[in-house]
């Protein structure tokens, strides 16, 4: 393999310029970093990892940490984390943290103190005090995203705001008898990101003088959402459904057609998260771009590194994108 030597020289700069090139770190112009990137290319030179860390002690890693490894949209956001990561020589290095306590255990107080990460990013888990206690004591940069704690410094999409705007979307076109799948812990005043959906849609609805039809829980999955649109079909008469995932928000398009309601002649549905099949579905949604805020985490854990990256907003963006799911409540016949 190629030295360090060959690829200064075949560039045309020291060796120190090299090593600043090829770890990310220093001031160079961008026109000396892609030469020299160029020529370790061209000599097939790779940085050793641990020849680097001794140096720098730097480990070109990020940690990230998931609940849920096979779910659309965190694989969105990883896939937006290493669009920013990999061009600048970093890996990741994934992390499952699931509800069970001997798991979390092992993840704060073994796996993530094995010196293998610079940074982590936490997407989406809801950890208890104590736990953030030993995340921060780690002595590294820590980022949230869509984490529930003030404690951690969060990019956050205001999700209060999303359901406000998905359930004003609805009473815009007229609904009146609008009921909602989603998911609480049951008490108002915690933060997780189902509650807070929940809290702006019965927000948004009461200052309408409204009140929801009917709520029916499921757990962010096609077959929860089926389920629970099943059940308020048959148990309640909503014109209009909003679904706190577009995942449950296809399960409750199945459940329609299975019921015989026409989408959106009977019942309207709308979603969360611009799903890359709501389009196909002709779901109406409240657009997240989680790839985009994976690449906003992953540019936050590269500025707390000091890496030449502005800092991004840690308010993220959403979008309504109306589609045919959604239209006025059907007109009463004529005479009733």
């Amino acid at each position: 393999m190629a030295s360090l030597e060959e690829v200064a020289r075949r560039a045309g700069v020291s060796t120190a310029t090299v090593s600043r090139a090829l770890s990310g770190r220093g001031r160079l112009s961008e026109q000396t970093r892609a030469r020299v990137r160029a020529a370790a290319d061209e000599l097939g030179y790779v940085v050793s990892v641990a020849a680097s860390s001794l140096a720098t002690g730097r480990t070109r890693s990020i940690g990230v940490i998931v609940p849920l490894l096979d779910r659309w949209f965190f694989a969105n956001v990883l896939d937006g984390i290493a669009s920013v990561l990999s061009p600048r020589g970093y890996d990741i290095t994934l992390y499952n943290a699931t509800d069970e306590p001997g798991d979390r255990r092992r993840l704060l107080h073994t796996s993530l103190r094995r010196g293998r990460v610079d940074a982590v990013i936490v997407l989406s888990v809801d950890f208890t005090d104590p736990e953030i206690d030993d995340l921060r004591g780690l002595g590294l940069p820590v980022i949230g995203l869509g984490t529930p704690s003030a404690r951690l410094a969060t990019l956050q999409v205001d999700d209060t705001a999303v359901a406000r705007l998905a359930a004003s979307h609805l009473i815009d076109l007229g609904h009146r008898e609008i009921a909602h799948i989603g998911h609480s812990l049951g008490d108002d005043r915690s933060p997780d990101i189902p509650t807070l959906r929940r809290r702006g849609f019965d927000a948004a609805l009461a200052e309408a003088g409204l009140r929801p039809a009917a709520f029916a829980a499921a757990d962010f999955t096609i077959d929860g959402g089926y389920r629970a649109a099943r059940e308020l079909l048959r148990t309640t008469a909503p014109t209009a459904i909003f679904a706190a995932s577009d995942e449950m928000a296809f399960g409750a398009l199945f459940a329609a057609r299975e019921a015989g309601r026409d989408v959106p002649g009977d019942v309207s549905v709308i979603g969360v998260d611009g799903h890359e099949m709501s389009g196909f579905f002709g779901l109406t949604t409240i657009e997240q771009f989680p790839h985009a805020q994976g690449q906003r985490a992953a540019e936050a854990a590269l500025a707390a590194l000091a890496e030449d990256v502005a800092a991004p907003d840690p308010v993220l963006p959403f979008a309504l994108v109306p589609r045919a799911s959604t239209a006025a409540p059907p007109q009463p016949a004529p005479g009733r």
